[in-house]
């Protein structure tokens, strides 16, 4: 988690930020390599149910179509809140075998920076034995989300992934940046919040002289994908704000020797 102590500096800088403007002079960009896609979400912690050697709860994948796979899948959760809500339910659940039992008590809530996480995916997207991450997005976001969708006429039943909310000037209009940093060193980055409240406060700084700002909702997939093959320059400003429940968790991490690791594998 050494990624995760770097965010430490811009901690207090959500809902409190400059306002920029998108300027048209970049440099063409290329694609973002892995390595760079993988720095900037490895601001973001996310959180796997393990046991104490920090073997991720897994479960086989189900048969498609009849052809059976020899993978599995683990749960991600955005919140920890959530995933020690989701362990607290197993607890409670009276099992006859006793090993599952112990299993079952032994369990804990692992942080992993969620960089960590799009590593593990691209190394070993052609494996047939993979371990596939299905992310738990926090039920407020959700919520918050499936009701920006709706107000913007889009009918939608649920929304399948981790929602990211983004400032813009305008539907039709490009994103609103932000300057981090000290006059002197300042840089221009666009944000993408998994907080829709932290979307909120900026857009509340930014209506006074935009009417027409809104947000966008838009899947963490597709960000991901698009990080991957798109060539826009602004690409390369993008940075992931944490929630405010992950932002609490990194000011509580040591400022040194925090813990840097994937998680364990089978």
């Amino acid at each position: 988690m050494k990624s995760l102590v770097r965010w430490g500096a811009m901690l207090g800088l959500v809902g409190s930020t400059l306002l920029g403007t998108v300027t048209s002079t970049i440099a063409p960009a290329i694609a973002l390599s892995e390595q760079e896609i993988k720095s900037k979400l490895d601001n973001i912690p996310v959180w796997l149910i393990t046991n104490p050697q920090g073997l991720p709860l897994s479960r086989p994948i189900p048969e498609q179509n009849g052809k059976k796979s020899n993978g599995s899948v683990t749960g991600v959760y955005m919140s920890k809140q959530e995933a020690q809500a989701f362990i607290s339910d197993l607890q409670k659940v009276k099992d006859k075998d006793p090993k599952m039992t112990q299993m079952v008590k032994n369990l804990q809530v692992t942080p992993v920076p969620l960089g960590v996480i799009f590593q593990q995916v691209q190394k070993t997207k052609n494996e047939p034995n993979r371990l596939l991450f299905a992310f738990k997005p926090v039920d407020k976001e959700i919520k918050g989300a499936m009701n920006l969708l709706k107000k913007s006429g889009q009918q939608v039943k649920q929304f399948r992934s981790v929602p990211v909310f983004i400032v813009r000037f305008a539907p039709d209009k490009s994103y609103v940046p932000i300057k981090l940093g000290e006059k002197k060193a300042e840089e221009e980055v666009v944000p993408l919040f998994f907080s829709m409240q932290d979307a909120n406060n900026l857009l509340s700084q930014v209506k006074p002289k935009f009417p027409k700002a809104d947000i966008q909702v838009v899947d963490v997939d597709g960000i991901l994908n698009t990080l991957q093959e798109k060539n826009d320059p602004w690409l390369d400003k993008v940075l992931f704000f944490p929630n405010p429940e992950a932002r609490q968790y990194i000011q509580k991490l040591p400022k040194k020797n925090a813990p840097s690791s994937a998680p364990a594998k089978k």
